[in-house]
């Protein structure tokens, strides 16, 4: 089979050169016309049980995808005219966004904002802006007092007064053209809003977050990014011109991979695909992996070319001889990015499909045209001279690292490893799944969404960070007094739960209504047994509220939390399945869960359900791959314990640095795992040509890295110096991911190198 591809390649090299050619131009063409696709289902894995009861209730009671701007003063309160027509331009502006549920637009001017008192003759009620405010001292009090009736302070209303906030919720499609929301377009929509509102009132400050805000600041910092992909490239271009030592052997593996990286982006587009903010680092991922397999393609073709070899003849050679290691890496590379399909969320679906189309491109581009292209050029004796030279200077390093295949060094180096395990079976478990610490972890902490989400969490009592329960009960539930003091019990037990800012339920706004009744008295500020006064007590809260559906026999809690850590949220739902097994109660069950939280509830236990069967189906892919490949089980041992132990020091490594596994960390690991073990491939791909000669193992894996060493090592350096640069990129998953697959790729490098050949040693017989 080798041969014949061999054969084939070769034999019409110009009509091989014009194909690539051919669909390079096209795949340009519709990789011109790729678009950022952001949405927010993408995000959530949606057949979980919690996102399950969110879709069930979306339309009714409104989701997580809520927008919150917060009007601030600088100095002072907010009973003045210049910041009531701040205020009144932010709203009226708010209306207008794209996508905006204008039912689902909250501020203390809207008309759906009200509040509810008793007086002397019976109930009154009426919105917290009156119809007829005007800006005097007297209106200004009245409006005060409006908005303490209608206990909006936290909620709508800074606790010092010195700020509002107008609340919106989106839709997932935009209802004036039908098609999916952009939420990049909003998220500019609201840096105009906030320009706009600054500028006319300088002692006016703005902050706004929401899942829209999040996507356009990300998207602002991954577009950011690319400049990055020019800084890796100069990079990993030094590192192959060191290598090769000629620009004519350069090039032709850089642009190899950029051709790679096109037909991935262009297979996007033909397929219906955009590429995602969170997936945008995938093309740089690709090229890194292009170039890294590449190096191995020059630096065969420069061995052959030092012994005398022509262009063609030494491109021939290497083609027979990397073909089968080559491939099977890619291929562990694919499965890298195949199983983690297997997780049950969009985003990483479509991670999984780009990867998966850069991969084989790669395979085409590097096993096909770069030879191709390499065979073109012949290498003249100051070429094979200078090859000569820079192994001659090798010769001592490697020589150095081969002791590690005599099995006293050997022995040294596994118990290094096995240190090196004990220390990380005892970190890797604390790596947390879900955020680590306040605001958005996606961007850094001195980010402007960051500071703004510190902010209002620090002025008010809410923000974006709430769990709603739906309690699910009979029709007309909410005058049943036993549903009723159930949903009172749950509300007083989430109250107490630690990390709960508030609770917002109808239980506890039907205590306050019936102590309404009752002149106000603290003594009445519960809830009447008799079903009549209860009625008295439910029916002035509208459904507007948010807090009962039409019939009553759904009732939301809100539970607004003080952050969204991962300790946090698992803290609050325990709460609730504590709540639901010590109250057994057939007729209301509460149903976790809608909200921002309730979404990141689900999220992290998708993540914490997938993450260990991803990497089981990543090694035993490998394993699998390895069998099939070198058809002998110790290789196997050799070439995937490195990878293990790796693995388990990545997971380490997040602990330290207090990186916790989301959506998107989860796949890192399992990528590079898959990328990683490319290094035991060609490394033993080599070794057991030379032990099928008949050398002992010690000489074989000298010899090894005589002719594979170089390669091996600036393959490693190649992929590391591709995602380096991530670390100082403006978006924090970026540097994240851009600090554990340097790590495991460089590791992964050094454990093909040094512990390889120290587990053969005292596995592999003569």
């Amino acid at each position: 089979m080798i041969h014949l591809i061999e054969r084939i390649v070769f034999a019409k090299r110009r009509a091989v050169l014009a194909a690539f050619a051919i669909v390079t131009i096209v795949m340009g063409w519709l990789a011109s016309e790729l678009r950022i696709d952001a949405g927010f289902t993408k995000l959530v894995p949606v057949k979980h049980e919690y996102m399950q009861t969110f879709l069930k209730y979306q339309d009714e009671f409104g989701g997580a995808d809520r927008v919150v701007i917060a009007v601030t003063v600088r100095n002072g309160d907010m009973f003045t005219p210049e910041f009531i027509s701040t205020l009144n331009d932010v709203t009226d502006a708010t209306f207008f966004l794209p996508g905006v549920d204008r039912a689902q637009v909250f501020s203390i001017l809207t008309p759906n904002v009200r509040f509810i008192e008793v007086v002397e003759d019976g109930i009154s009620a009426g919105n917290v802006m009156p119809v007829d405010f005007e800006p005097t001292d007297a209106g200004f009090a009245r409006l005060r007092e409006n908005i303490i009736k209608a206990d909006l302070v936290g909620r709508l209303v800074a606790t010092d007064f010195a700020g509002a906030i107008v609340s919106a919720r989106l839709q997932e499609f935009n209802p004036n053209t039908g098609e999916r929301l952009d939420y990049i377009e909003v998220a500019h929509e609201l840096e105009r809003i906030r320009r706009e509102a600054v500028g006319e009132n300088p002692n006016v400050d703005m902050h706004i977050i929401g899942f829209a805000k999040l996507v356009g600041d990300i998207a602002d910092g991954a577009i950011r990014v690319v400049a990055f992909f020019g800084i890796a490239f100069l990079i990993t271009a030094l590192f192959v011109f060191g290598y090769t030592r000629s620009i004519r052997l350069t090039a032709p593996p850089l642009i190899c991979s950029l051709i790679a990286v096109v037909w991935q982006l262009g297979g996007l587009t033909a397929l219906g695909y955009g590429i995602d903010p969170m997936s945008i680092l995938v093309p740089f991922l690709v090229f890194a992996i292009g170039v890294s397999h590449g190096v191995q393609m020059v630096g065969s073709v420069q061995a052959e070319a030092a012994g005398g070899a022509n262009g063609l003849d030494a491109a021939r050679a290497s083609v027979r001889r990397l073909l089968l290691p080559g491939a099977a890496a890619l291929l562990s590379d694919s499965v890298g990015f195949i199983t983690i399909a297997f997780i049950d969320v969009q985003v990483i679906k479509e991670i999984a499909v780009a990867a998966s189309l850069g991969v084989a491109a790669i395979i085409l581009s590097n096993l096909v045209l770069l030879p191709t292209v390499l065979s073109y050029f012949d290498a003249d004796e100051d070429a094979r001279q200078a090859v000569r030279k820079r192994d001659r200077m090798l010769m001592p390093i490697w020589s150095l690292i081969a002791k590690v295949a005599h099995r006293g060094p050997a022995a040294v180096v596994l118990g290094a490893a096995v240190v090196a395990v004990v220390a990380g079976w005892q970190l890797a478990p604390q790596v947390r799944v879900g955020d680590e610490h306040q605001g958005v972890p996606e961007l850094r902490p001195e980010s402007v969404y960051n500071v703004d989400s510190a902010v209002i969490a620090n002025k008010f009592e809410i923000g974006v960070d709430v769990l709603t329960v739906i309690s699910e009960t009979v029709a007309e539930g909410c005058i049943e007094f036993d549903v009723m003091s159930t949903l009172d019990e749950f509300e007083w037990h989430m109250q107490n739960v630690e990390g709960v800012q508030s609770v917002r339920g109808i239980a506890g706004a039907a205590r306050s209504i019936n102590a309404g009744w009752n002149e106000g008295s603290l003594k009445w500020q519960t809830l009447p047994r008799n079903q009549y006064m209860l009625v008295q007590s439910v029916s002035p809260i509208p459904t507007s509220s948010g807090l009962l559906n039409l019939d009553c026999s759904v009732m939301p809690v809100s539970i607004h939390a003080a952050d969204h850590k991962a300790e946090t949220i698992e803290r609050i739902v325990d709460a609730v399945k504590e709540f639901n097994s010590a109250n057994a109660n057939n007729r209301i069950r509460f149903q976790l869960a809608s909200g921002s939280l309730g979404v990141m509830a689900a999220t992290n236990e998708e993540v914490e359900a997938s993450q260990f069967p991803i990497l089981a189906y990543v090694y035993a892919a490998v394993i699998a791959l390895c069998l099939i490949s070198f058809r002998s089980f110790v290789a196997t041992v050799c070439i995937v314990v490195p990878l293990a132990v790796v693995s388990l020091l990545a997971y380490s490594l997040m602990a330290l640095l207090e990186i916790g596994l989301k959506v998107s960390t989860l796949p890192v690991v399992a990528l590079g795992v898959g990328i990683g073990v490319d290094y035991g491939i060609y490394i033993y791909g080599r070794l057991r040509a030379h032990l099928e000669q008949g050398l002992d193992f010690a000489a074989a894996y000298e010899k090894t890295l005589t002719t594979t060493g170089s390669g091996v090592v600036i393959t490693g350096l190649t992929l590391a110096a591709g995602v380096a640069t991530w670390v100082v990129a403006p978006l924090k998953f970026q540097a994240d991911m851009g600090t554990v697959l340097t790590f495991m790729f460089l590791v992964n490098m050094i454990g093909a190198v040094i512990l390889m050949p120290a587990i053969g040693a005292w596995l592999f017989r003569r």
